[in-house]
């Protein structure tokens, strides 16, 4: 049979060479805290920010890995090389991302206005991005500078951790060209919180906000390792908001990591007395009330706030921040009363969608204000000027005409 299928042309196949040996593998994760995506993407990509970055030496945070991955950028030619060898763990603490640091904490130091950005919703529970988007594009018009993606406003605890870093990432490629990307990615868990920045940074945010751990309270000494932890990452913002996480940050802690190269600064809802004891030792703060914003930035020296109400009014907001109005803040105190007569973001959903501006969905536990409620904020919207809205109408709506999902 072998002499047949010979004459038939048949020929033997030649032994196989041994295969070569496969390249050493690296586990993604490593890669990523080694050389974080976003770095190449901001530096490589945009020219605002190339110019600017240093040289930076990139090594892993874990101390049982060997990669040493080193970075260079020529800024003549805005091209980056990239080299690995292998490494002794590393023992020393080490800030890998002071490129990101370089630029964007510039950028994020300079913001007097960032809005806490709605998160709509669709009937069927996914997010409403063309209408997240009309948000978004309505407060670039109105000179917004940065957006807090995923915060307590847009209820980012109710969302996955994929729904969340989706957002980030779309609003990064929508509009990071724009203005800022500050994604909220803290968690009462370290663990949580360090992944979940990473990946935000992975995805193109320009900044982190960290809350302190909620719940699971810790000590002092727990705050300090938890802040080192996300702090390595990228620029942070802390958030200090003791009505909501049951713990208070304390001044000693906000002051040790002043002059970490990646604390951005403090937005403070404890009031502009203690916004005042920061700004006096330089350190950046934004207002986290509303109510106060304006005397927090002309008083108290604040950099600006980080406001819900500017979803609402950006650009009433913009004249706060940019020029001292004391008429034009107490024109606002009704409304912004009103907001916060239940726990936010309970009346920024009322109100955006009596306006249309959103589909009615909520996602529970949150519920409409009453009806008393929506028919007084229709004669507030009156009094302060609806052409100093996003919208251009205001109903009170039939309590049968909310969605409720979970």
């Amino acid at each position: 049979r072998f002499d047949s299928a010979a004459s038939r042309g048949y020929t033997r196949r030649a032994p196989r060479s041994a295969p070569p040996a496969p390249p050493p593998r690296i586990s993604m994760s490593a890669l990523t805290r080694a050389f974080p995506p976003v770095s190449i993407r901001q530096a490589a990509l945009s020219k605002r920010r190339t110019r600017s970055t240093p040289l930076a030496s990139c090594r892993p945070r874990t101390h049982d890995s060997r990669l040493r991955i080193v970075c260079r950028v020529d800024h003549q030619s805005e091209a980056w090389s990239v080299s690995g060898d292998p490494a002794e763990p590393n023992k020393e603490p080490y800030y890998p991302n002071y490129y990101l640091a370089d630029n964007a904490m510039k950028r994020v130091k300079k913001a007097r206005l960032i809005t806490a950005i709605k998160t709509p919703y669709l009937p069927d529970g996914r997010f409403d991005l063309h209408t997240y988007d009309t948000l978004v594009e309505q407060q670039i018009e109105a000179g917004v500078e940065g957006l807090i993606v995923g915060g307590t406003t847009g209820e980012g605890h109710l969302m996955s951790w994929d729904e969340h870093i989706m957002l980030i990432a779309h609003t990064s490629r929508r509009y990071g060209d724009k203005l800022l990307v500050i994604g909220n990615t803290g968690s009462n868990s370290t663990r949580e919180s360090v992944h979940a920045t990473q990946q935000g940074f992975a995805v193109g945010m320009d900044c982190a906000l960290q809350i302190n751990p909620y719940y699971g309270k810790t000590s002092k000494d727990g705050l300090i390792r938890h802040f080192e932890a996300v702090l390595r990452e990228g620029p942070t913002i802390i958030y200090n908001v003791p009505g909501r996480t049951g713990q208070d940050i304390p001044d000693e802690v906000i002051v040790h990591f002043s002059k970490h190269p990646n604390f951005a600064g403090v937005k403070e809802c404890t009031g502009n007395e203690r916004i005042k004891t920061y700004t006096d030792q330089g350190i950046t703060c934004w207002s986290g009330n509303d109510d106060e914003a304006h005397a927090a930035r002309w008083a108290a020296g604040a950099n600006g706030v980080i406001s819900v109400t500017s979803n609402v009014a950006p650009k009433i907001f913009r004249k706060l921040m940019d020029e001292e109005n004391e008429e034009l803040s107490d024109k606002c105190q009704p409304l912004i009363k009103w907001m916060f007569a239940e726990p936010n973001p309970i009346g920024l959903n009322t109100i955006l969608m009596m306006s249309g501006v959103v589909s009615p969905v909520f996602r529970l536990p949150y519920v409409p204000m009453t009806r008393e409620q929506r028919e007084e904020c229709v004669k507030l919207v009156e009094e302060f000027g609806i052409e100093n809205t996003v919208f251009d109408k205001l109903e009170v709506m039939e309590d049968s005409d909310f969605e409720f999902l979970f």
